[in-house]
């Protein structure tokens, strides 16, 4: 059963969260974070990315650029930037994307839950990536971003958030880059407080839905501080890391759309008939295709759309890897045929998340950069799920969560 617990969060004061929140650390590079924060010293830039506050060039990986986030985070408390809250509580944040609201919960998840499996993950990590993020939450002793979870829809959770969402909102605002709506509450009435622990409490599994390597990375220093402590007892601080938990039902997954660099030595002719093997292929014109269900594919060539439909027996519907369009499209196109057999270190293919739409796709190759795009029909929250509860892990590159969660709306220091 997943353990969670409310904790003391340190935040921005009501009217300077616009000026403290920001964008994920890895949404964006060095100078794109550089421009954003520009000459505001409030900007968590300066502590998630804090190579902005040296000279253009310098690595994120340099040893002072990690020293440098933990001297901002202690400035940030002492100017007031950040300020902690009087007790534990939880937090509600909610995210309005074209229309459509998703409510989550800002928890302490337990640590020893990511590592028995309770806490499911469906990709694989870079133990490269895992460092660096832990060198982040050692230097800082914090965990100043959240990791996005899911959990299988609860209704006494959601009468509960729905009757915090009718009042005024701790935060409210419109985010300048995303043009997105996120709003905060907090949820310090101590019966509400123990209805969440206690229904979380009822649930087998949370299922890691983005950030697993910023989990990893939060769940490995928390053991690790764990084993180097010889008067451990469990119940400190640094058992538990910040996440935030949305019903499975609730989230959006957007197209994960590829776009590559050549044909493999084929003309355009001989690839589209080398699909035909394993796809029906149908010419759609020059407008942009979508692909309207599972297992149909867009392709996108020589300024023309194609709806390709994979033939039956080319998927399992019975595994769930198999009937993944991304693995689908993995086997069948990017191996099979173009010679692309590792989608992580090739140089011949590009990733496009879906909220750029299909558009980009096209620019991308009627610019000349990329030979050809290739548009996948999204994953389902359900697919991730059944395929974190198999215990198998999904293709590289086949998920893509919008909204992403904002950072510096509240942070969690592991005592």
């Amino acid at each position: 059963m997943a353990i969670i617990k409310p904790f003391k969060g340190i935040r921005p004061p009501k009217d300077l969260v616009e000026q403290v929140e920001s964008r994920p650390y890895d949404v964006l590079n060095s100078e794109e974070a550089r421009e954003e924060a520009g000459d505001n010293a409030k900007s968590l830039y300066h502590i998630i990315k804090p190579e902005i506050d040296f000279e253009p060039g310098t690595s994120e990986y340099d040893p002072r650029v990690y020293e440098k986030a933990a001297e901002n985070f202690k400035k940030f408390q002492e100017n007031g930037w950040l300020v902690e809250d009087p007790k534990e509580q939880y937090y509600i944040y909610a995210q309005t994307m074209n229309g459509k609201t998703q409510y989550g919960l800002v928890v302490g998840a337990y640590v020893n839950d990511y590592m028995t499996g309770v806490i499911k993950k469906h990709e694989l990590t870079r133990r490269d990536k895992e460092e660096d993020r832990m060198k982040h939450v050692r230097v800082n002793n914090a965990n100043i971003e959240p990791v996005f979870f899911a959990y299988p829809d609860n209704e006494v959770l959601d009468t509960l958030i729905m009757r915090y969402a009718s009042t005024p909102a701790e935060y409210d605002f419109v985010a300048p880059i995303d043009g997105f709506r996120h709003q905060f509450w907090v949820i310090s009435d101590e019966n509400d407080i123990a209805t969440i622990t206690a229904e979380f409490a009822k649930m087998p599994s949370l299922y890691i839905a983005d950030g697993h390597h910023r989990s990893a990375a939060a769940a490995l220093v928390g053991a690790e501080k764990a084993k180097n402590n010889p008067h451990h007892r469990g119940d400190e601080e640094y058992n538990y890391f910040m996440a935030v938990c949305f019903q499975a039902s609730q989230l959006t997954i957007l197209d994960y759309n590829r776009v590559v660099k050549d044909l493999n030595g084929l003309s355009s002719e001989a690839f589209l008939e080398a699909l035909s093997k394993n796809f029906t292929v149908v010419c759609q014109g020059a407008e942009i295709y979508k692909p309207a269900k599972l297992h149909e594919f867009s392709l996108y060539l020589d300024g023309q759309w194609y709806s390709l439909t994979a033939k039956a027996g080319t998927f399992d519907d019975s595994d769930p890897i198999g009937v993944l369009d991304v693995d689908i499209s993995s086997r069948l196109i990017l191996d099979e045929i173009l010679d692309i057999k590792d989608l992580r270190s090739s140089n011949r293919i590009d990733f496009v998340g879906g909220l750029r739409g299909l558009g980009e796709l096209k620019r991308r190759v009627d610019s000349g950069e990329m030979r050809m795009a290739l548009a996948l029909y999204p994953v389902s929250m359900q697919q991730i799920m059944d395929i974190a509860d198999s215990g198998k892990i999904m293709p590289p590159k086949a998920t893509w969560f919008e909204p992403k969660l904002r950072s510096g709306l509240v942070i969690h220091q592991l005592g």
